[in-house]
């Protein structure tokens, strides 16, 4: 691998992949991925084998564990996200293989001690150091890209940190009970006692990262999802400027269903209800197709029918990693992409 410094940006070239029989590889094909946490990763392990110029956008309102750390300790984005979305665009060479589990790697002190290090992720610390280093988000996440060798280029949706706030409805005593809960990591926690509603994004006014917008504009496709879908999914149609930029891309727009409905954030949700929550949030957004593992949706047919409402046909493909719980196979899900791209 080699890095040319053209001004204070890095420019990484390293050999491209050659194609192959089971994932032909596109060096033209542009993908801009958006999400968060261990949905986009998943999203990107898959692009990576198949999409030649990768953009990941990435959610910038999470406030626990490390992440929320930093983020309290010295007024920077939270790292985290955009730490495993770096890490997933890492190939499988042992140059990136070593970089990916050095970014992931977290501190952790001998018994009996409490570190100030503890639970810290070295990505996390890295990434900061770089932000502080060169006073911008955007080209330090660039020189953490070409240190890693990453296979594309790793965006904030916003170049602020982003609160988010919802409320969660529950029933108590036979009555509807509403709680309005602030943070990311404490509605995500309170969704296990309810169901999330009506979630909100501050300031906002926040702007929108303008290599995100771009990264928007210029793709062939746009990948919303999977992930945790109020904390991960829906902020990135909550951004007025992002919004906007997704609805009016001549790019096609796919969107990745979750393999389960039942987590904390989604009680007693069903995938139609998924569907009917993203068109709310985003009234004018359409969508091109729509992936799904067929043993995620418990009634085809009706699925078929809200997705249509949002423009979307539905490819049903086995896109789990069998065993390994809730989880998107990234070969499975590379293949799905495929013939998202190769038939809409």
């Amino acid at each position: 691998m080699t890095i040319h410094v053209t001004g204070q940006l890095p420019v990484t070239t390293r050999p491209r992949p050659r194609s192959s029989g089971t994932h032909p590889y596109d060096p033209s094909l542009r993908v801009t991925a958006l999400g968060g946490g261990h949905g986009l990763y998943g999203t990107l392990s898959a692009l990576r084998l198949i999409a030649g110029e990768i953009t990941a956008v990435v959610t910038v309102a999470d406030d626990g564990g490390s992440s929320g750390r930093i983020r309290q300790e010295m007024d920077v984005l939270p790292p985290g996200d955009l730490r495993m979305a770096l890490s997933a665009l890492c190939d499988d060479t042992d140059w990136g293989t070593t970089w990916r589990d050095v970014m992931q790697h977290r501190f952790r002190s001998k018994d009996g001690v409490d570190g100030t290090l503890d639970d810290h992720a070295l990505g996390n610390l890295l990434i900061v150091a770089l932000w502080e280093l060169l006073g911008d988000p955007v080209a330090g996440l660039r020189w953490a890209g070409a240190l890693l060798g990453a296979r594309g280029q790793v965006l904030p949706m916003s170049t602020v940190p982003l609160v988010m706030s919802g409320t969660i409805l529950s029933e108590e005593s036979g009555a509807l009970r509403h709680q309005v809960v602030h943070g990311q990591a404490a509605l995500a926690e309170a969704g296990r006692n309810g169901r999330v509603s009506h979630i909100r994004l501050e300031p906002e006014n926040a702007p929108a990262c303008p290599e995100a917008l771009e990264a928007i504009e210029l793709a062939d496709w746009v990948i919303l999802g999977p992930g945790s879908w109020y904390t991960s999914v829906l902020p990135h149609l909550m951004l007025s400027e992002q919004r906007d930029a997704l609805v009016n891309t001549p790019a096609r727009r796919a969107l990745v269903m979750n393999l389960t409905t039942e987590t904390t954030e989604t009680t007693g949700m069903n995938a139609e209800d998924h569907l009917e929550v993203l068109r709310t949030t985003a009234p004018g957004l359409a969508l091109d197709v729509i992936i799904a593992d067929p043993g995620s949706v418990r009634d085809h047919q009706s699925f078929e029918e809200a997705s249509a409402r949002l423009g979307a046909r539905v490819l049903f493909s086995k896109v789990g990693a069998g065993s390994s719980g809730a989880v998107h196979d990234p070969l499975r899900l590379a293949v799905a992409f495929q013939e998202a791209f190769g038939t809409s």
